[in-house]
């Protein structure tokens, strides 16, 4: 009998093969993750833990200081504090904590969900500026919710300060935080969260007064908490500015123009150095560098006088009877007419089948007297004898239509209406009548009030304009900037001319002419006035609004004979040149009382002798403005 053992159970030899291969599949996908982590990816996840231990927060660098001629203080810098928001870890950066952010540091949540949003393209290491002027209870927030909000952090930075608040706010510019188109352009080294010029000499000159930003180097533990620091980056803070402008004369301007609406430019036609420059109404460039809401800013673009024009370059309007200083230098140039050609005024002309109206009958008078007087007729009778193309060319020759090349952004050419334009604009040929409006500065003329003190300026001077400048060449040249070109044109004019001209002009303040408000007793002063229609008489009395009263202007300058200081004011809705006459007298008065003490107390000038023979004395005129 065979006994048999029973058959044992043995493991399939296909399942051993396969747990082996299993074993060694897993042992290469570990071996594979591991020279992964510690070969290929090493300095990856070096650098990553190096930003979970080393955080890198900016230096801002100071911008320069703006000065006065003499050194004082135009614009500042004051210590604060900024906030910024780490985005390292997108992720982390939830609806929740930013609302919870928002509410602590007094945020708008949607507009700094935005933000956020807008930030996405740029590098996760560059932090975003949250809140650029933040108090001391912001910055108590983030260091008491350090765990909760690691993402935020507190950086020390300087704050842009306007010391004088809204005095010469156009001039000087306010700062903001730089654009998306800024930061596109070609050759652009700005980033997200800069400060820069945003209007004025801010904006003119950023690069020079923007310095070079830092970096600091801080080491942290797991909790966010500084623990070391490493080598840093110093800041290169920006150079200050010295401009032209002074600051006593620009306090006189500002103070005599008030609270109305309008410019004042002073300037010396000798070498174009602007020594004030106003425009009214105003706004504080403080509320920008603290970043302005959007209800204020509102406000500002939606006011309708404007305070965000520098109306010293920017407003456009018609100058009124300035203009004849123009229409008579292209008479007298052109041997027109010479000084003692005379007309008789009655109140009225008729020329090419239209009356054409003066503010009073004045009677025979010579150039001398209408000039004086602003006889309306005198000056229509040169526009018929003259023609467009002459004014025009002598317009623009002498400084009219063009911008006057000063360095502020902005600033807008003006308007000499000639035949061209208007078959260009209008589609037909000059109207011949059209000469006469704007022989005596109406009618589609448009002109600046720095255009206006250049042009006065330059004919005072006998044809020599200095391109105005607000920075000195000098300060340009020491810090290896390339300055603007130092242009000085020339028109000569027959020194007949001249002479005429400053005559004239000498008696619109001395010799009880329409600018009389300006005589200051001791003081050489000349000048024009000048009365600007907004709209038509009969426009005006049907609507009886402020809006449609006339513009009020007056161009002045001293000494007569050689100016060195010329003033022009634009008083909007003034009503008459005789509201603009005495605010440029004020602002000459403190030139001399700023410059040397004495002058006020000189002698008065003796009245220049008239070339063509004696004049008899003139009466002194009953209204002292001009109506148009």
């Amino acid at each position: 009998m065979q006994f048999r053992f029973p058959e044992e159970n043995r493991f399939p030899p296909w399942k051993i093969s396969f747990l082996q291969y299993f074993m060694v599949a897993v042992f290469a996908v570990l071996l594979f993750g591991y020279w992964r982590l510690q070969v290929a990816e090493h300095a990856q996840y070096v650098q990553a833990a190096e930003r979970n231990r080393i955080r890198e927060l900016p230096i801002i660098a100071p911008r320069g200081r703006i000065l006065d001629r003499r050194g004082r203080v135009l614009v500042d810098n004051a210590p604060a504090f900024k906030i910024l928001l780490r985005r390292e870890d997108p992720s982390a950066l939830t609806p929740s904590l930013l609302l919870g952010i928002a509410r602590g540091l007094g945020l708008d949540p949607a507009a700094l969900a935005a933000e956020v949003k807008e930030a996405e393209a740029l590098p996760r290491f560059q932090p975003i500026l949250i809140k650029p002027s933040a108090t001391l209870a912001d910055v108590a927030f983030v260091e008491s919710h350090r765990l909760e909000y690691p993402e935020l952090e507190t950086i020390q930075a300087s704050e842009r300060v306007y010391p004088l608040h809204d005095l010469a706010a156009q001039v000087l510019g306010y700062v903001g935080d730089v654009s998306e188109s800024q930061i596109a352009r070609p050759g652009s080294h700005y980033r997200p969260g800069d400060v820069v010029g945003k209007s004025g000499i801010e904006e003119e000159y950023n690069s020079i007064l923007m310095g070079r930003d830092g970096m600091q180097r801080l080491v942290v533990n797991s909790r966010g908490q500084e623990v070391g620091r490493l080598k840093s980056i110093k800041a290169i803070p920006g150079h200050d500015l010295r401009l032209t402008l002074d600051l006593n004369l620009q306090m006189a301007a500002e103070n005599a123009l008030g609270k109305r609406a309008g410019a004042v430019v002073a300037l010396n036609p000798r070498n174009g150095q602007v020594l004030a420059m106003v425009s009214h109404p105003a706004f504080d460039p403080n509320d920008f560098a603290r970043r302005i809401s959007a209800t204020e800013w509102g406000q500002l673009i939606h006011d309708p006088e404007k305070p965000l024009m520098n109306k010293a370059i920017q407003a456009q309007l018609a100058p009124g009877s300035v203009f004849k200083i123009v229409t008579g230098a292209a008479a007298l140039e052109t041997r027109t007419i010479q000084p003692n050609f005379r007309v008789d005024c009655h109140g009225a002309v008729t020329f090419y089948g239209h009356t054409f109206h003066d503010w009073e009958s004045h009677g025979w008078v010579d150039f001398h007297r209408a000039v004086v007087e602003s006889c309306d007729v005198y000056f229509y009778t040169l526009g018929k004898m003259l023609g467009i193309r002459k004014i025009d060319y002598y317009a623009r020759h002498l400084g009219l239509g063009h911008r006057t090349g000063i360095d502020l952004p902005g600033e807008e050419p003006g308007l000499i209406p000639s035949p061209g334009w208007v078959e260009r604009e209008f589609k037909h040929p000059w109207w011949p009548g059209e000469t006469m409006s704007v022989a005596i500065g109406q009618g589609a003329i448009e002109v600046t009030p720095i255009q206006l003190a250049y042009m006065v300026g330059g004919v005072a001077s006998g044809g020599v304009f200095a391109r105005p400048h607000l920075v000195f060449r000098n300060e340009l040249e020491a810090l290896r900037v390339d300055p603007p070109p130092e242009v000085t044109s020339d028109f000569p004019l027959r020194p007949k001319t001249v002479k005429a001209l400053r005559r004239g002009m000498w008696g619109v303040v001395n010799e009880g002419g329409t600018g009389a408000g300006a005589r200051c007793p001791g003081l050489d002063i000349a000048g024009k006035t000048g009365t600007a229609q907004v709209v038509s008489e009969n426009l005006r009395e049907e609507e009886n609004k402020r809006r449609f009263i006339d513009n009020a202007w007056f161009v002045g300058f001293s000494p007569a004979k050689d100016p060195e200081i010329v003033v022009s004011v634009l008083v909007m809705h003034g009503g008459e040149s005789s509201v603009a006459a005495p605010i440029a007298g004020q602002i000459i008065k403190a030139y001399y009382a700023e410059r040397s003490g004495t002058a006020i107390n000189a002698k008065p000038p003796a009245t220049p002798q008239v070339a063509e023979g004696p004049a008899a004395p003139l009466p002194r005129l009953q209204r002292q403005a001009e109506v148009q």
